[in-house]
């Protein structure tokens, strides 16, 4: 099986091997298209802002790429975010209307949380997720605990497998066809988080 994590510039990528490695499985970092192309499955991990992950995907010529793959993909944290249809996570000093156009794989979008004062933001640490029976999610309880760490957050949907409460309810995995993203970090999750990444070997 050929795996590989789409490199687009920004995300600690290593851990995400790491952590594959962990499980057996060798990944290869690229953002070459014609290297991707030959991948059994693909990995799309993403930190920072979703404006860089959408300017990385352009930088590198990814975009069409994704759109016309095939194979199982996995997107974590922003790499998840970005397979919504927009998101409010603009620059600094962009206009408040403004939105950063993502991929529109699933139909969701991306806002700020809407968190109470007697919560902290980001949104960091351990938190529960409940799922649906998707083969993401084989063998692995509901209310398990998964580490997050972000500020943004995508809509709950018919896209919606698993989610999770912080201030407000929000999507925490998403899948539509090949596609499938978590908002959480497996590769920081200890148990569960190998699991699921083991059901993403395994299961499709």
């Amino acid at each position: 099986m050929r795996l590989f994590i789409i490199d687009t510039g920004s995300a600690n990528l290593n851990s995400v091997k790491q952590a594959f490695k962990r499980i057996g499985a060798d990944a290869v970092i690229s953002s070459d298209v014609s290297e991707l192309k030959t991948a059994d499955k693909l990995v799309l991990p993403g930190v920072g802002t979703a404006c860089a992950v959408m300017e990385g995907i352009d930088k590198y010529n990814l975009a069409s790429f994704i759109l016309e793959n095939k194979k199982p993909l996995l997107g974590i944290c922003l790499g998840m975010q970005i397979l919504g249809t927009h998101s409010e996570e603009t620059p600094l000093g962009s206009d408040e209307n403004d939105v950063i156009k993502c991929l529109s794989i699933v139909d969701g979008s991306v806002h700020m949380m809407k968190a109470d004062n007697s919560l902290r933001m980001p949104h960091m640490g351990w938190n529960t997720v409940t799922h649906t029976d998707h083969p993401l999610f084989d063998g692995i309880k509901q209310d398990a605990y998964f580490y997050f760490d972000h500020s943004f957050a995508m809509n709950e949907g018919s896209f919606t497998i698993g989610k999770t409460t912080y201030g407000e309810t929000f999507s925490c995995a998403v899948a539509k066809d090949n596609f499938m993203g978590v908002q959480f970090h497996p590769e920081k999750s200890s148990h569960a988080g190998s699991k699921l990444l083991e059901n993403f070997l395994k299961n499709f």
